[in-house]
């Protein structure tokens, strides 16, 4: 009797040394929900492709759609992470890796947001493609609402100089031009991009990704095509929906009409070197590439990974007989094109998206 539970201590003791080792080699299956937002994290959730969306009009589902609704639907992003350092949660789709942000509207919320994604130490981004993806004005001499625009060049409009329009001299056709110039009649010298004024899409990924979705066929409805009949003077704008090549304003200020318009113009061949056509406004993306680049230099993100699509949902310039002010009033009380625009960006973006997914093997270490 004695020698029995001498037996069993010892058999006992013999388990409880050995359980640990145990448990060790085996760890109970980690969750994103035992890491802190802005903390440690021993095992970050692995992402390929980060959807970036800038707003959302009230609701993330079942209301009308702005930028972040019909990723989240039809692309499962199901599982909620909260994520009160910035502007919205994140929405992931643990089986595809894909993952929603949505910034907020403007150059200090998108940079915020994509900072505080990429220091996160929950999401592992190091392979991860970016798709900032948007609606936007488009210039009506390069295309119609609708239409999808692959960026090569995203151009900063709000460093700058300006005085009032009062105040202008007689030979100046406007009050506002870039730092280190002398006016805006001096436009001629090489601009110097380290400001933060201009940002280069890495040129290969955007000629593949246009590459990929150009010959995509775009729907057309009566309600945009009775838009854009009104420019008679701009073929561009009365064709239906396509897919281009053109680059992005981003300025806080929603600015419209022709004046500006031509200005925008102007100051998009001067920040690349005219290499670059100004073709759509928007408020966020030199946010995004400053936190982006920023981000690459510590290892976190890949800047080589981001591409930039905008989808024209208004045209910054009234038709011809309409003045600016009314026309600008009237499109804030609605798009005409926002339900096109968001449709048509979905259906051009998702067609990277898929290619990337589908052959990651190809992708996760090389960029196309």
């Amino acid at each position: 009797m004695r020698f029995q539970t001498l037996a069993t201590f010892i058999a006992g003791a013999m388990l409880s040394i050995a359980a640990p080792a145990f448990a060790a080699d085996v760890p109970a299956a980690a969750s994103i929900e035992d890491c802190e937002p802005g903390g440690s994290c021993a095992h970050p959730l692995p992402v390929k492709v980060v959807i970036v969306s800038l707003f959302e009009i009230g609701k993330d589902e079942g209301d009308v759609a702005g930028e972040f609704q019909l990723w989240k639907a039809r692309r499962g992003l199901t599982q909620r992470i909260p994520f009160p350092q910035s502007f919205h949660d994140l929405y992931y789709n643990p089986e595809t890796q894909v993952l929603g942000v949505v910034t907020g509207i403007g150059t200090a919320r998108s940079t915020a947001a994509i900072m505080a994604l990429g220091l996160d130490q929950r999401f592992d981004l190091t392979q991860s493609y970016w798709l900032v993806a948007g609606i936007a004005g488009i210039d009506p001499e390069d295309a119609s609402i609708g239409s999808v625009a692959w960026a090569r060049y995203v151009v900063d409009g709000d460093l700058a100089h300006e005085i009032d329009a009062r105040e202008i001299p007689a030979d100046w056709k406007t009050g506002y031009f870039p730092r280190q110039t002398k006016g805006p009649n001096d436009m001629t010298g090489k601009a110097d991009p380290s400001g933060g004024e201009v940002y280069t899409i890495n040129p290969t990924l955007e000629k593949w990704a246009f590459d990929l979705t150009k010959d995509i066929e775009l729907p057309d409805s009566p309600a945009i095509a009775t838009e854009r009949a009104r420019f008679v003077d701009y073929p561009h704008a009365q064709e239906p929906p396509f897919v281009l090549e053109g680059d992005t304003l981003s300025a806080m200020t929603f600015w419209h009409g022709e004046k500006l318009t031509d200005w925008a113009n102007g100051w998009v061949r001067y920040w690349s070197g005219g290499k670059g056509e100004f073709v759509t406004s928007a408020m966020e993306d030199t946010g995004v590439m400053q936190s982006m680049t920023y981000l690459d230099a510590i290892g976190r993100a890949d800047r080589d990974r981001v591409l930039v699509v905008r989808a024209g949902s208004n045209f910054t310039m009234p038709p011809p007989g309409v003045d600016a002010a009314t026309y600008l009033l009237r499109e804030n009380e609605g798009y005409a094109g926002l339900e096109a625009a968001v449709e048509n960006l979905y259906t051009v973006g998702s067609k990277v998206v898929d290619e990337l997914l589908g052959n990651w093997d190809r992708y996760k270490d090389a960029t196309p």
